[in-house]
């Protein structure tokens, strides 16, 4: 029998969207929720086998909702969906996701093989205990070379982008993580250098950071 499956996402249009196309491959749509109080609501009902998750839902909380509703049913099955390659870019960290969970990167949703195929393996994944999954993480040669880049940054490289991205200036990043404004600059540079921006007079080295940034994170958002 076809798992049941929750879907969840704030984005109302790519709810309903997803939803009817999953449904015209063949995938048990038992609910869909845009809110987390529709979304604890249908769970506690509907009972799901796998809940399909935006990463992103309700400004990141989805993870949360994520590991409630795993620690309510220690058997369902989750996948998330992201537009993001690197979980550090939007503050979340893997190890902060429920084992076994299936995460799908949107650009690969084009005809929602990997999807379709991520739910029945998410199920498998938690019964034979198996880390987090990343599911066709590289769309094409420029994203696994994004990816790879990304990958170099450390966890404050990573962390200070997203607040470069945020607006924060550089004093305000200083005092959020406890270092000082010279440290922030030097870091802020390292990372421009990194991305291989290389700033000028006719361009604004935070803008375009946070233009890079946008760009890889799936912004913008509705």
């Amino acid at each position: 029998m076809p798992q049941r499956v929750l879907l969840v996402n704030d984005d109302t249009f790519e709810l309903i969207t997803l939803a009817e196309a999953m449904r015209l491959r063949g995938i048990n749509i038992v609910g869909e929720a845009h809110t987390p109080a529709a979304a604890q609501n249908l769970f506690n009902t509907l009972k799901p086998d796998v809940v399909v998750i935006d990463a992103q839902f309700d400004h990141r909380q989805g993870i949360t909702l994520a590991q409630s509703m795993r620690q309510s049913e220690p058997n369902l099955g989750l996948v998330l969906t992201t537009a993001c390659p690197d979980l550090r870019l939007i503050g979340l960290r893997e190890g902060d996701i429920p084992s076994g969970s299936q995460i799908v990167l949107k650009r690969s949703l084009s005809d929602l093989k990997s999807l379709c195929e991520a739910i029945p393996d998410s199920i498998h994944a938690l019964q034979c205990k198996e880390d987090v999954q990343w599911v066709n993480r590289f769309a094409s040669r420029h994203e696994k070379a994004f990816i790879t880049t990304v990958n170099q940054l450390t966890d404050v490289q990573a962390e200070t982008l997203r607040l470069v991205a945020l607006g924060l200036s550089n004093g305000e990043i200083g005092r959020q993580r406890y270092v000082s404004e010279k440290s922030v600059e030097q870091i802020v540079a390292r990372i421009a250098g990194h991305l291989g921006i290389t700033p000028d007079r006719s361009h604004n080295l935070r803008v375009l950071m946070t233009i890079e940034y946008n760009k890889w994170i799936g912004a913008p958002r509705h």
